[in-house]
């Protein structure tokens, strides 16, 4: 029992910004060592493949990640099902729902890989790929595809750790799967030649690594990971519970994921210049976005936690301290993209790509303007998933997709900004998504006072879930 201790926190008690910062930091950490393989990929293929090389992987970017969205999200149900478990206590109930998140995760991994494998030509074609990296983006795609599965191996195991407060053990194998997917791209794509197929390849085997190390080092050291025979019987209830969080997650995400796919269309339609600047783009903001994303995944498991042990004011405290933080860091990464904003897009492409260089140095100085909104949807969202509101995931996922469809539309149509819509649009739909985040937590909050009583009378946080 005094390992278990170890490999788990108790979000229930003390304050609540320390709690968040302990939580977040290990999160912090690994996902920006997981986003140095991705800028690796990026950087490894621009500079020694070329642009045309970057824009066919940034080409497949937006599709893959609704297929990935789909499955993890579906899967994301178990690990809040399981932190409220936790937070109330219930330890035969957590391993069941360590079980079930299992089998729901790798079920929905397989389905969706091997789906997302067969539509790749489809889909890239429907999306107005350039010609002349559509065979590359071909074959990054569906080795991304193929990698389904695999990856869902470490999501699986980090998204159960971290529903028991330990976000730790998933950062010591992500970092060294980080320095052998360096290592690996530069031996598959600089040694030995492999091109956009070596870089994808390295990514598979690092995350495999990462996901197989992570889950075994759980087994052995975490309590909860010591399943009996009893615990590996599908259990409908939980099952049922994580599905009908989980599901609203996977729509959400994957909404935003056909939104982003309809505005990589638009990009494609401005030429392989753009292509490259909106790629090396996206490769810089997902790394702005791992700290708001680190602490968006502290607040649900936070929240998740509280939530289960019947604390809804310590939820509200530890919103207002999480959003404190990320607003603070809005602020100076709009200084850095403003200031810095070529240079950054500069290790992406040889510097004779200066086309592209103008391009994303600018297409940084539009969206930077927008990070506060950007931070206020992940800290509001994470939230609100962790109290277990599934709905709201659905709705916001719909605003975010409107705005990504609709508003190049309107753009293109009432101005002449041309090419420059592309990160307008995505930073207009960041405000719109956080404004609607805000405004269903306050709506959540006008009932607070009500749902705190209920469950104080009945001690069953269950009806939270239903009532949020």
């Amino acid at each position: 029992m005094a390992r278990a201790k170890k490999v788990t926190m108790n979000m229930t008690e003390g304050e609540p910004l320390k709690l968040l910062a302990v939580f977040a930091l290990p999160l912090l950490l690994g996902n920006l060592f997981q986003q140095a393989y991705n800028l690796a990929d990026t950087m490894i293929v621009g500079k020694l493949i070329g642009s045309n090389a970057l824009a066919s992987v940034g080409a497949t970017g937006s599709v893959s990640f609704l297929f990935f969205s789909v499955s993890n999200g579906i899967g994301s149900g178990g690990g809040i099902v399981t932190a409220q478990l936790f937070g109330a206590g219930q330890k035969d109930d957590v391993k069941r729902a360590i079980v079930n998140s299992a089998y729901i995760m790798f079920t929905a991994a397989l389905i969706m890989g091997s789906v997302a494998f067969a539509l790749v030509p489809t889909v890239l074609n429907f999306m107005g790929t350039p010609a002349e990296i559509l065979p590359d983006s071909i074959t990054y795609m569906r080795m991304t595809c193929a990698s389904v599965p695999l990856v869902a191996v470490y999501n699986y195991a980090a998204s159960m750790q971290r529903a028991l407060g330990d976000s730790r053990t998933p950062l010591y194998f992500l970092i060294v799967s980080s320095v052998l997917n360096v290592g690996l791209d530069l031996l598959f794509v600089g040694v030995v030649g492999m091109g956009v197929f070596g870089a994808a390849l390295a990514t598979m085997l690092a995350q495999l690594l990462a996901g197989i190390g992570s889950l075994t080092y759980a087994v052995k050291t975490n309590e909860y990971f010591r399943i009996d025979t009893e615990h590996l019987r599908f259990d409908p209830e939980i099952t049922k519970r994580a599905v009908r969080l989980g599901l609203p997650l996977a729509l959400q995400w994957s909404m935003i994921a056909i939104s982003t796919t309809a505005l990589q269309r638009v990009v494609n339609t401005f030429g392989t210049v753009a292509v490259a600047a909106y790629t090396a783009t996206n490769r810089l903001e997902q790394l702005v976005q791992q700290p708001y994303g680190s602490m968006s995944m502290a607040l649900s498991n936070y929240a998740g936690q509280n939530w289960g042990a019947g604390k809804a004011a310590r939820i509200r405290e530890g919103l207002r301290k999480g959003f404190a933080a990320v607003g603070a860091f809005s602020v100076l990464m709009f200084v850095i993209m403003q200031l810095f904003g070529n240079n950054l897009i500069g290790m992406f492409v040889k510097n004779s790509d200066a086309d592209v260089i103008a391009m994303g140095g600018r297409a940084l100085r539009i969206t930077s303007f927008f990070y506060l909104f950007l931070g206020l949807i992940y800290v509001t969202r994470g939230t609100l998933n962790g109290v277990g509101d599934a709905f709201f995931s659905f709705v916001n996922g719909v605003v975010e997709m409107a705005g990504r469809i609709f508003l190049p539309i309107i753009i293109l149509g009432y101005t002449n900004i041309g090419v420059w819509c592309i990160w307008l649009t995505a930073g207009l739909t960041w405000m719109l998504a956080g404004i609607s985040c805000l405004m269903r937590y306050r709506s959540w909050l006008r009932k607070k006072s009500g749902l705190v009583a209920r469950v104080v009378e009945t001690g069953t946080p269950d009806e939270w879930e239903c009532s949020a």
